[in-house]
Order: structure tokens, then C-alpha cells, then sequence
């Protein structure tokens, strides 16, 4: 059979042995501060820089039954302003935990608000569970749905809200950054606003969730964001042999070099000690369910180096591409309070 470029290519990243996989020979602390400098330097973030003045505008302020909306706008870098909401539950007094809502490849942040715009985001909420903003109040959470970089509002198809990762992905590498350090930028930025504009978030109870190009995001935000006290990514967290390097995937999901350093479970050292739920569905065709095991397999060993091999857990859905909200949410609950 004819090797094409493709398979020659994939058949590299088989082979490869992470050089930065950790194998006991140093402190896992001294492991961990080397993986973030090197994932910070893959990633693009130097070239990624804040403004001194974010410009944060609360647009405005609504009333609903059961909790109240603000959305806000801030500009994290100079010249580049992006929206968020967020939904405060009514009925709690005192400083509340936060969950930042990332959704996946969609029309925008308003399907994680559970408010349909374009054709079929309808089914695409009620299909997968992705109105994460709306299960977050429930829970008791103050919940944010944040606009993702060529998502929505940002960067989306006006027609039909598809999202617009190619020409700013490639953009992006040109440059010497990657769209996911851009989005795991914004995150950040986020989390800074929520704590100098709002007395009533604890800023020790901040986590973060996504399904999808959100899950991928959630995921590598928390490995550079110590902030985040628990991350939980859907459908995301896979070996790059069975997922990104194995299908056509949207340009968004890649990072020059990063193979040769780590694969994606290894990436959860950068997150322990800090809680994380990896969510997954046993039909997913594009994360399979063997490389989300394979890479969890990887991330006990990371978090029984860090000493907490009971602050991980992995959740598998019966269907496929989707959340699975009523078996995450416990559970996150549950590494919450260990």
C-alpha cells in the first residue's frame, strides 16, 4: 500500500516517547515548573500580552426568577474586546463559587445560556447537555458563558454562526502564538475580572468546564492557570495518535511541536494537585474512547506523583460527542470537597 504524507506523519507521532514525560528522576515539583515554562513557550504566550487597562464595561443587568445576568465586555489585549455572561444565583449570601463556561465548536456562547439563535442550536442544547451556564446556577454556582476566540460573536459566521478558526488559526502560528494560548489568555483575563469587579466571588473557588474545542481549551488553561481550582473537559482529553493526529480535526486544536514534549495526558501533571474531571463518550468518533483511557491511564500516574491520586476521576457517557451532566456534575462536587 502507498504511504501517503498523512500516514507517514501519524506513524511518527506513534513512535514518539515524550521527552518530557515525567519518570521519577527529579521532584515532581521541579518536573512541573519545567512543563509549564515548556508548554508556555509551545503554546506561543510571550507573544501573547495583556493591556494595562482591560476597559471592563458591564453592558448591562437583568432580573430572572432565580438569579440575576450581567453580561460585561473586557479587552484583553489592545485592540481585541470580547463579551461574557454571567448568571449569579438569587437566595446565596456570601462569597459564592464560580464555574467558566467553555462551549465547543458551535454558533456561540449562547448555547451554553440555553438560548437558541440559529437553526438547530435547539437540538444541539438539548442533545448534549451544553447549556452549562444554566446547570451551573442549579448547582449553586455563579456560572459565566465566555465568547470564545472565532466562535460567535467573535469571529463566527454572521449568517449561520459557524465558527472561524482557519485563516486566524494559521494567523495565529505565523505569529508565533497558537489560538488555544489565545483562548487560555482570555481565560485568564476573565478571572481577573471577576475578582476586581465583583465583591461577592471567592476567589479561592474559581473552576472551569467545556465540551469539545471548549473541553481542549478547559484543559490546557488549567495546566497554566493555577487559579482554577477544579477543570473539567468533555470530549477533549485524548492521546493525539487516536484524535487530533488521526482525523481531520479544526486547525484551532494544534500546537506546533508539542508531541516531541508531551502528550495530552501528560499535560495533567501541570494541573495536580487542583481537581480534574475528565469527561468522555464511549462513542465519541472523534476523541475515542481507547485513547481517552490510554491518556487517563497517564494522568493517575501524574496525580499519584503529585501525591492526590484522589483528586482525578474520569467519566464515560453511554453516547457519543456530548456532556453528561447529571454523571459529571456530582463528581465534581464530590473532588470539591476533598
Amino acid at each position: 500500500m502507498k504511504v501517503l504524507p498523512w500516514m507517514y506523519n501519524h506513524k511518527i507521532i506513534e513512535e514518539i516517547s515524550p521527552e518530557m514525560r515525567y519518570d521519577g528522576k527529579e521532584s515532581f515539583d521541579a518536573w512541573q515548573k519545567r512543563a509549564k515554562v515548556k508548554l508556555g513557550e509551545l503554546l506561543g504566550m510571550k507573544n501573547i500580552k495583556k493591556t494595562d487597562d482591560t476597559h471592563f464595561t458591564i453592558e448591562y443587568v437583568k432580573d430572572a426568577e432565580d438569579y440575576t445576568e450581567y453580561r460585561f465586555t473586557l479587552e484583553s489585549e489592545v485592540g481585541y474586546v470580547f463579551p461574557s455572561v454571567m448568571r449569579v444565583p438569587k437566595g446565596i449570601e456570601g462569597k459564592m463559587p464560580v464555574m467558566i463556561c467553555l462551549q465547543g465548536h458551535s454558533t456561540g456562547m449562547h448555547i451554553s445560556l440555553g438560548k437558541p439563535i440559529f437553526p438547530n442550536d435547539t437540538a444541539t442544547i438539548s442533545g448534549g447537555d451544553r447549556d452549562f451556564v444554566v446547570r451551573g446556577v442549579k448547582e449553586g454556582f455563579v456560572s459565566v458563558a465566555v465568547e470564545q476566540r472565532n466562535f460567535g460573536e467573535c469571529g463566527g459566521n454572521a449568517e449561520n454562526g459557524k465558527p472561524m478558526c482557519h485563516v486566524s488559526s494559521m494567523s495565529a502560528i505565523i505569529n508565533g502564538r497558537t489560538t488555544i494560548g489565545e483562548r487560555v489568555h482570555d481565560v485568564s483575563c476573565v478571572i481577573d475580572a471577576l475578582i476586581d469587579n465583583f465583591d461577592f466571588i471567592d476567589a479561592d473557588n474559581i473552576n472551569l468546564m467545556g465540551n469539545s474545542g471548549g473541553g481542549t481549551a478547559t484543559y490546557y488553561a488549567a495546566c497554566l492557570e493555577e487559579r482554577i481550582k477544579l477543570a473539567m473537559p468533555s470530549c477533549a482529553v485524548c492521546t493525539y495518535k487516536h484524535s487530533i493526529a488521526a482525523m481531520e480535526h479544526c486547525v484551532c486544536n494544534f500546537i506546533p511541536n508539542i508531541a516531541n514534549y508531551f502528550d495530552m495526558g501528560d499535560l495533567a501533571g501541570m494541573i495536580a494537585p487542583r481537581r480534574l474531571v475528565v469527561v468522555n463518550g464511549k462513542c465519541d468518533p472523534i476523541f475515542p474512547d481507547e485513547g481517552v483511557r490510554e491518556s487517563y491511564e497517564i494522568i493517575k500516574r501524574m496525580y499519584e506523583a503529585a501525591g492526590v491520586p484522589d483528586r482525578c476521576a474520569l467519566v464515560t457517557g453511554e453516547e457519543g460527542h456530548r456532556f453528561y451532566a447529571d454523571a459529571a456534575w456530582p463528581v465534581a462536587k464530590e473532588l470539591m470537597s476533598k
